[in-house]
């Protein structure tokens, strides 16, 4: 392991989506799966998000489309709060959906405005 790299990608990694998150799952990380966070932290977040080319922004909203093209819904809510936090505004997380509906199909985009005016309502950017 990249020492400088995993810290590098520990810090982004809590940036992004919150210290306490990612301090959880890093202690209840055991034999079995520490590897794969330490790698994850490494190489995802050190490698990926360290690379300055593309701000943060621009690489949560290219997120967000990626990870609705999968379907891991979970993750693309996890996703969203890390955009919130790196700036995202409301009507570009709106615009991203577009996109997300027309390439990736209708219901996809529903899904995604669905989780998205939970976390958005929840954080006080929408109203209810």
């Amino acid at each position: 392991m990249d020492k400088t790299r995993f810290e590098l990608g520990l810090t982004k990694r809590k940036s992004v989506l919150g210290a306490e998150y990612v301090e959880k799952n890093l202690q209840a990380a055991d034999d079995f799966n520490r590897p794969f966070q330490e790698a994850m932290t490494e190489w995802c977040w050190g490698f990926g998000w360290g690379d300055e080319a593309i701000d943060a922004k621009t690489r949560s909203l290219m997120n967000l489309t990626m990870i609705a093209a999968l379907g891991k819904m979970h993750e693309w809510e996890l996703h969203l709060n890390g955009a919130i936090t790196n700036g995202c505004s409301v009507e570009e997380i709106r615009a991203a959906i577009h996109a997300i509906a027309i390439y990736c199909g209708v219901p996809q985009g529903v899904e995604c405005f669905r989780i998205a005016r939970q976390v958005l309502t929840t954080r006080g950017l929408l109203e209810a």
